[in-house]
């Protein structure tokens, strides 16, 4: 059975950076694409990153530039190195695994796996 695991969320002041990591057991990442999400309270679930099985990577428009999904499919983890961390970005950070046969909507919230969220909080 597939399992994600999160960690690397926590409380940190505007400005700072945090990376996150989602290790992934029971099977082999390389034959998924990875998608990081977050929720804040009362807003729905969205996609922040995505990196395909093959190394391609997307980013939400509010995080371009700051944050930066990766992959090592050795360690079977995937992180998001978050920079430059704003109020706004405040929210539970889940990560989602889909096997990448080139024809997901990667965006989407119908990732089969997904983990239980780590909390990230950004103060001003």
């Amino acid at each position: 059975q597939v399992q994600l695991e999160e960690s690397g969320g926590g409380m940190v002041q505007v400005g700072a950076s945090l990376r996150l990591s989602c290790v992934v057991s029971g099977s082999s990442l390389s034959m998924y694409a990875v998608g990081w999400f977050r929720q804040a309270p009362g807003k729905e679930r969205e996609a922040v990153a995505i990196i395909k099985r093959f190394g391609g990577t997307w980013y939400a428009t509010f995080v371009r530039a700051r944050f930066a999904i990766t992959r090592d499919n050795a360690e079977n983890t995937a992180y998001l190195q978050m920079t430059s961390l704003k109020p706004d970005d405040t929210a539970v950070y889940y990560c989602a695994a889909e096997p990448d046969y080139g024809s997901f909507d990667y965006t989407s919230r119908t990732y089969k796996y997904w983990g239980q969220g780590t909390q990230v909080t950004v103060s001003s």
